[in-house]
């Protein structure tokens, strides 16, 4: 489970690096700049705290996996949001986009599936450790 928890931490600090190139791909820059101000800048902020938190949690797994794995008072709830705001993320890549653009489009077909099964990873993996933590409990 260590070793799990450590791929996921390095994928998750490998996507907030990414996220530079991100903005690039998708001209984030250009494109919000038919935002209005407050829009725009509230979507760029929203955007660096979404891969700041990424980053932590990224962290998180990385360096303290045994804190997400030994029975606490702080790593059941940790565990319990890590793998919900995983699964949301999951249900979101296929309930909430519009299937329209990326289904039928190669580059962004393969960069669903991957993101879907990098979201399915993550939420098995710390479901794991919630698991094995209530399993303590209980």
């Amino acid at each position: 489970m260590i070793v799990s928890l450590r791929i996921a931490g390095i994928g998750l600090i490998a996507l907030t690096l990414a996220h530079v190139a991100i903005a690039k791909r998708f001209q984030w820059k250009e494109e919000s700049e038919r935002l209005s101000p407050f829009n725009r800048q509230a979507m760029l902020v929203h955007a660096f705290f979404i891969a700041l938190t990424v980053g932590f949690m990224g962290a998180l797994a990385l360096f303290w996996a045994p804190a997400l794995i030994i029975p606490s008072a702080l790593g059941l709830p940790v565990t319990i949001g890590l793998t919900l705001f995983w699964g949301i993320r999951l249900y979101c890549q296929w309930l909430v986009y519009e299937w329209d653009l990326w289904l039928g489009k190669r580059f962004e077909t393969s960069v669903h599936l991957l993101f879907s099964v990098f979201w399915l990873y993550l939420t098995v993996v710390f479901g794991c450790c919630m698991w094995l933590q209530l399993k303590e409990i209980l």
